[in-house]
């Protein structure tokens, strides 16, 4: 078995090549389920955020091939194999261990430190055991995953404020205005991102808050958060968005819908009902809500998730020694994944070993047994005491060396 692991993610595909490999949280189980049936393939795990989209996958040997992962995206998301591989990473077995530890501690994230990744892995792992692509190689190695994240969360200060893609977008939208006091802001969609986005938009000063989301109930909830003294906050009816949205300065987008949700022409609409006043579109979703060509309409402004590449780089450079901290648990941790997955290797060889060295023992202890009649049960024991060390002490060798052997 052989363990592959294959992705895009924002720093190796921009977002025009990750939208279209993107998988809605509804489709996430059939298409786990879909990657779990092909050819070769005995687990496999998808995960699938705004920043990247990962196959990681267990395969027989003589089948470990990533044209077969190719195949499955040329397949699945009828998106041809010559699109995807110029933006393709690959890793196998130890550096896929190491890769996905990165990942679950949000060392390989846009905004390093964030906390959402290692809920987004957990989400996946989840729908991955419901649909049966989850046993026993990705079942421990996930679980290790989980267990490297705390540790780098708890030994390090990487994590020490929240940090976000939602709160980065705030973040340019505060530099954008120089104060979001006052500001009417309109979040689209009602998902955990458009919460943390709310609380940032809160705490920077903004005074009102409109909140659309296809389902209304979502939306209430969000609403029902964050009402209170000073801040006026108000649900759209999705079937009212259009008509509506010209009231916010500020627009964030986290929708997980499969087509944009605004394009030019509603930028024109907009930018007249509001006299020329402008409007700031921060798109955070994957696929993008808004088409970029809403840039070309005079008083419109559109930054997606690539676009905040630029603050969290300045992030980056703030969490530096941490992150370098965080980058030698991940290293130690993946020599004792490896370590420990060598020596289960091993235990077949270990065991038969073992109980072939005890049968000796044992036979000649047989052996001499009418010599040792005439001793005192206590001096027996001695005996069979003294046999098992030496046995022990002359096996120790060789059971080391077993479970170093490499792979």
């Amino acid at each position: 078995m052989k363990l592959v692991l294959l992705g895009v993610n924002h720093n190796t595909a921009p977002i025009d090549v990750r939208e279209r490999l993107a998988i809605p949280a509804g489709r996430l189980a059939d298409a786990t389920r879909t990657l779990a049936h092909q050819p070769g393939i005995r687990e496999g795990l998808i995960l699938s955020t705004c920043n990247r989209v990962e196959l990681l996958t267990v395969q027989e040997s003589d089948a470990a091939q990533n044209s077969d992962l190719l195949r499955f995206l040329d397949e699945y998301f009828a998106v041809p194999a010559s699109t995807i591989q110029p933006h393709l990473y690959e890793f196998r077995e130890r550096e896929a261990v190491r890769h996905l530890f990165r990942v679950a501690s949000s060392l390989d994230s846009m905004v390093v430190g964030e906390p959402q990744i290692l809920g987004q892995v957990k989400e996946s792992y989840t729908v991955a055991r419901e649909v049966g692509a989850v046993s026993g190689t990705l079942e421990g190695l996930l679980q290790r995953a989980f267990t490297v994240a705390k540790k780098v969360r708890s030994e390090t200060q990487i994590g020490s404020s929240s940090v976000s893609i939602a709160s980065v977008a705030v973040d340019l939208a505060r530099k954008i205005f120089g104060s979001l006091a006052g500001k009417q802001v309109l979040l689209v969609g009602a998902g955990k991102m458009s919460e943390l986005a709310a609380r940032h938009l809160i705490q920077q000063g903004a005074a009102s808050i409109l909140v659309a989301n296809r389902t209304p109930e979502r939306a209430r909830k969000i609403v029902a958060q964050f009402s209170g003294p000073g801040l006026s906050s108000e649900v759209i009816p999705f079937e009212e968005l259009y008509a509506q949205a010209h009231r916010a300065d500020i627009v964030i987008t986290s929708t997980g819908a499969p087509q944009q949700l605004f394009g030019r022409a509603h930028g024109q609409q907009f930018i007249q009902k509001r006299r020329g006043k402008p409007m700031f579109f921060i798109d955070i979703a994957v696929p993008r809500d808004v088409d970029p060509k809403m840039n070309e309409v005079e008083g419109c402004f559109v930054y997606d998730i690539d676009d905040l590449q630029q603050v969290a780089a300045a992030n980056l450079a703030d969490r530096g020694r941490e992150a370098a901290a965080a980058e030698d648990i991940v290293s130690s941790e993946v020599d004792r994944y490896q370590q420990r997955i060598q020596s289960l290797g091993a235990v077949p060889a270990i065991r038969a070993l073992q109980q072939s060295a005890e049968e000796m023992r044992q036979a000649e202890l047989a052996r001499v047994a009418t010599k040792l009649a005439g001793l005192t049960p206590e001096q027996q024991a001695a005996v069979d005491a003294l046999t098992r060390s030496i046995t022990a002490k002359l096996l120790h060798p060789q059971l080391v060396a077993l479970r170093e052997k490499p792979e």
